[in-house]
């Protein structure tokens, strides 16, 4: 396959408007038999003209204790979480963020089910969006033709940053994850893919 027919698989990244946010989020751990896990940060990314504006993290104090495993992925323990604000203290700082716009998440199926999951349990404001878009699920056909590494969710915000040759956020925080470095990092890789200038 030629370089200009890889690329067409990017037509959803083209076809991104001009402004939206992306959002990333820290958790608990994992959906389960108790439900939704809880969120402990939730970070946001404004891209305005294939250009990151503005970034934002929010700490949220958890409705569910964090297990070992999300606490070593992100670095924040349950002494930490316990001190963050409640999710609907830190609602209306974060609402004017989403607000008519397209909302890109990198795994969209577990970000956003989780979010909706917290706007119904503490009974806030649904924002008014335009959207969800999945950067991982749409960026999987592009990524399988050039043999980029996929689960079946598609390809990881890791891989796609190492074949892209972008900066890694990660690595200013011992490889830690972080809401805020994370919706960065796919704002970055997304508009790399909005753009793709040279052959990807």
């Amino acid at each position: 396959m030629t370089p200009e027919l890889m690329n067409q698989l990017l037509w959803p990244f083209k076809a991104l408007p001009d402004e939206y946010i992306v959002v990333d989020t820290e958790t608990t751990g994992l959906f389960d038999a108790q439900g939704a896990p809880g969120i402990v940060s939730l970070g946001l990314a404004l891209v305005q003209d294939k250009k990151i504006y503005a970034s934002e993290e929010f700490l949220i104090q958890p409705h569910r204790p964090m297990n070992a495993e999300a606490s070593q992925i992100n670095g924040i323990t349950q002494e930490q979480a316990q001190k963050h604000p409640a999710f609907s203290e830190q609602w209306p700082k974060i609402l004017p963020w989403l607000e008519k716009r397209l909302v890109v998440i990198h795994n969209a199926s577990f970000d956003w089910p989780l979010i909706v999951d917290h706007i119904e349990r503490y009974k806030v404001v649904t924002p008014a969006i335009t959207g969800v878009f999945c950067s991982q699920r749409a960026a999987q056909p592009w990524a399988q033709s050039v043999k980029i590494p996929c689960s079946a969710r598609g390809p990881s915000l890791d891989n796609l940053t190492q074949y892209l040759k972008l900066d890694n956020q990660r690595d200013n925080q011992d490889g830690k994850h972080g809401a805020q470095i994370d919706a960065i990092q796919t704002a970055e890789v997304v508009i790399q893919l909005q753009t793709p200038a040279r052959k990807l």
